[in-house]
């Protein structure tokens, strides 16, 4: 399945979509493979590594980085594949798992041309029978237009590791589906990452690590230290108590905290 010849990559003539921003990599060679069983692009024990991505006339060899979610509970996926020339782009994994098949690209349900890879796939319309028109009643009047919400401005997140000053609002709980079990977590408010301008992230959450067991964290502790910031959601735990569980979205993790003092 090797392709390495730049003149059978066809580079320019591939439609790239590319990842919105960050995007969720994989933890380890066992997230990889439940995943890709997830989406029905291999159940072997051995995982899948690369696949073809198919147009009319040429086909390239793609591989999996990582994916995007979307939808209210993060409950989709969107690929994020890599080219061997280096280029990403996104597609849905049931039109990955279609372009697998032999027959792709002779009579393909899906038209690649007119297919945006990046939005959730359509489900058609069942047929319905027509009815009998009844009187359509007198409009409404309409209701005073809602001022629209500004949106909040995007923030760059830094790469490397970073000082932070932050408070514990609560412990919870998140579910690790890789253990079955519910992992313990400490939940940060007023999060702010100290440097020219600073940096306010609102809330963070990271791992309740054998480090911060030794500080015994309360609820209101002050507290500073090092480490890097990404961003990624803090899933619900399950069946827990209603006191580990938070009660507003918290989409940021930092990682690896070090050279910690509490106040």
């Amino acid at each position: 399945m090797v392709i390495e010849h730049e003149q059978l990559e066809r580079s320019s003539l591939t439609r790239y979509v590319s990842p919105k921003g960050d995007y969720e990599g994989f933890r380890d060679e066992d997230h990889y493979r439940v995943k890709l069983k997830e989406w029905g692009l291999s159940s072997a024990k051995e995982a899948k590594r690369e696949f073809l991505f198919k147009e009319r006339n040429y086909q390239r060899v793609v591989t999996i980085k990582g994916y995007e979610t979307y939808g209210k509970l993060d409950e989709f996926n969107t690929l994020v594949i890599e080219f061997q020339d280096g280029n990403l782009c996104c597609i849905h994994p049931a039109f990955l798992k279609e372009m697998q098949g032999s027959s792709f690209g002779k009579e393909s349900m899906l038209q690649l041309e007119d297919k945006d890879f990046s939005t959730e796939e359509q489900v058609p319309i069942k047929d319905v029978k027509e009815e009998k028109q009844e009187p359509k009643p007198e409009p409404k009047k309409a209701k005073a237009a809602k001022p629209k919400k500004e949106k909040e401005p995007k923030i760059e997140l830094p790469v490397d590791k970073v000082h932070f000053t932050a408070s514990v609002k609560q412990f919870a709980l998140t579910y690790n589906p890789f253990n079955e079990e519910n992992d313990e977590v400490v939940v940060l408010e007023n999060v702010q990452i100290v440097q020219e301008p600073v940096i306010e992230l609102g809330l963070a959450w990271c791992s309740h690590s054998k480090t911060l067991k030794k500080f015994e964290l309360a609820p209101g502790d002050q507290l500073e230290f090092d480490g890097k910031v990404a961003k990624k959601k803090l899933a619900k735990g399950k069946d827990v108590e209603e006191e580990f569980i938070v009660d507003t979205a918290v989409i940021y993790k930092v990682n690896n905290p070090s050279k910690i003092s509490k106040s």
